[in-house]
């Protein structure tokens, strides 16, 4: 026991000691010049610019995270304070303008209060300019920024409130720097976006003011050019011009499908063609092409691949390439299927109509003569105006959102035409020759 309280005795006096030697050390690097008046006078003009710092950044906070329906509240309210908040909000870039010039001067000046105060109170010989960067970021930071924002997110109401008229009356005096700095900004911003906008425009007119290319080479360049901006319901096969298979088909059946169709895929529903279970590849049939009509070919059939309407085709085509598929089906935002979209699709719109040894060249129209066509109404409209020798853009003010010429006559009658129906546009007349049910099968063109 006693060798133990001697060893005790001897470690406390080596604390004693190792902490007398810290503090003279550290009387070697700092040492203090006593408290004078000044000092608290500036310790207190600090701390009002501190509460100035955290009011103006908790505003930045409230203001911008008010809701819809407290912008409501504060419009049915009829006191003072909401009715500041309400007038700084009718311009929020000069608000946030306002906001960042107070809290910036607030903060050079807190700065610069504090690296004086610091060096009236003490003399540093080392670790200066480390002490006084670690003091003013930890009041900035906790006191400035951190705690009103935390404070004006719980509570956006109040605090912009409680902000809103001294907010005014600092609007009001930083008004030309405010105003000088929103209007450089939107310079900056409106030359940037200016710039992106004209490279775009630049590069469309320089492809329509090609001399030197040959057709297929502006068709191709107009295709790049519109590429990132065409969506998969432009240029989809619609519903009613799929070939699709019942699951409850025998295999004959299927095998005649395919030879009339001349499909390689062909998509297969259940009950009706918004049901689409899968996809049929026909060379998954060719080591079974001999068996007899019992042949369970829906063993073969493929997972099918689903795509929104208004999905780029930019997009489309990086989803084929890494999942490793030639089609998808179109839906609505209703799961409906609206209609097919093949490889061929996406790549027909770089360069050109393709067509292969199934397909009826320009089967879509015949002409009677060189002023009077029949078209089908499921053409294209693009393609109707490369036919007619017309400019992509011929009836772009009455076209709406209609993509086919039976879409066109949809938009000028504003209503289900009826056969025989004729209508005029930029000196072309439109007559429907068939119908099927509410579809228009057949137009006659007349060139005027």
């Amino acid at each position: 026991m006693p060798r133990l309280r001697r060893r005790r005795r001897r470690a406390a006096r080596c604390s004693i000691n190792q902490l007398t030697v810290s503090l003279e050390e550290a009387h070697h690097w700092i040492a203090f010049n006593g408290f004078e008046t000044h000092i608290a006078v500036l310790c207190a003009v600090t701390f009002c610019l501190l509460c100035v710092s955290a009011l103006v950044s908790g505003a930045e906070t409230s203001f911008f995270s008010l809701s819809h329906n407290d912008i409501r509240r504060l419009q049915n309210s009829r006191s003072t304070s909401a009715a500041a908040v309400l007038r700084l909000l009718t311009d929020v870039d000069l608000l946030l303008a306002t906001i960042l010039v107070v809290n910036n001067l607030v903060n050079i000046c807190i700065v610069i209060l504090t690296a004086g105060i610091i060096d009236s109170l003490f003399t540093f010989l080392r670790f200066e300019f480390l002490f006084k960067t670690v003091l003013v970021t930890f009041l900035l930071l906790l006191f400035g920024e951190i705690l009103p924002k935390v404070l004006a997110q719980t509570i956006p109401v109040r605090f912009a409130s409680m902000v809103a008229r001294p907010l005014v009356l600092l609007r009001w005096i930083f008004y030309p720097l405010s105003y000088v700095l929103v209007r450089t900004s939107s310079r900056i911003s409106e030359k940037a976006a200016h710039k992106s906008e004209i490279s775009l425009d630049e590069l469309a007119d320089a492809v329509d003011m090609t001399q030197g290319s040959s057709p297929e080479e502006h068709v191709m360049l107009s295709g790049i050019v519109n590429f990132v901006n065409t969506e998969v319901q432009e240029i989809m096969k619609p519903r009613v011009d799929i070939t699709a298979l019942d699951a409850t088909d025998d295999y004959e059946t299927v095998k005649k499908t395919i030879i009339e169709s001349g499909f390689s895929r062909i998509p297969v529903y259940e009950e009706d063609i918004d049901n689409i279970r899968g996809t049929l590849y026909v060379k998954d049939l060719l080591p079974y092409i001999n068996n007899g009509s019992d042949f369970v070919w829906q063993q073969l059939v493929r997972k099918p691949y689903f795509v929104p309407e208004h999905k780029k085709i930019n997009d489309l085509l990086a989803d084929f390439q890494s999942n490793k598929v030639h089609m998808a089906i179109v839906v609505d935002e209703y799961g409906s299927t609206l209609g097919l979209v093949s490889l061929e699709d996406i790549i027909e719109e770089i360069v050109g109509e393709i067509s292969d040894e199934s397909d009826n060249d320009e089967s879509f129209y015949t002409c009677l003569n060189p002023k009077c066509y029949v078209f089908e109404g499921k053409t294209h409209l693009g393609d109707f105006e490369r036919i007619l020798g017309l400019g992509e853009d011929t009836f772009a003010d009455v076209r709406g959102e209609a993509e086919t010429l039976a879409g066109l006559m949809l938009e000028l009658k504003r209503d289900f035409p009826r056969k025989g129906d004729v209508f005029t546009a930029h000196d072309i007349r439109f007559t429907v020759q068939e119908m099927d049910g509410h579809r228009i099968d057949k137009i006659r063109i007349d060139i005027q």
